[in-house]
């Protein structure tokens, strides 16, 4: 992800740098035909879309030529979830969702916490 913005009708957009082969952006320029964008500065494709798949994700071409994310992962986490319901299933949800988005478990379960130095309490 490159950065976001809010449409002129509101909506949050999301845009994505495209890597890879050459023969990959070949047949993601065709396939995004007129919608086919770069970066002004860098000639990088970019990718705009409203669903944000996190900091990096995987792009499809569809058999109708479509650009879509592959939500697969995504797909699998809320599948365990439900399948499991409770506290259990929300635990997988989450540990799913920081491991589909790049987020370490520590940074988004714990907050840093100040510890002092005991005080002096002299000779026993």
């Amino acid at each position: 992800m490159i950065r976001s913005y809010r449409s002129k009708k509101g909506n949050a957009t999301f845009v994505y740098g495209v890597t890879g082969s050459a023969n990959d952006l070949a047949s993601y320029k065709e396939a995004q035909g007129t919608y086919y964008r770069e970066d002004d500065t860098t000639g990088q494709p970019l990718w705009f879309t409203t669903r944000c798949v996190g900091e990096n994700g995987t792009l499809i071409i569809t058999t109708n030529g479509k650009i879509v994310p592959d939500m697969s992962k995504f797909d699998q986490a809320a599948s365990l979830a439900s399948q499991y319901g409770g506290n259990f299933g929300e635990e997988l949800a989450k540990l799913t969702a920081q491991s589909i988005l790049g987020v370490s478990s520590a940074s988004a379960v714990e907050a840093p916490v100040a510890v002092s130095a005991p005080e002096d309490l002299g000779e026993l």
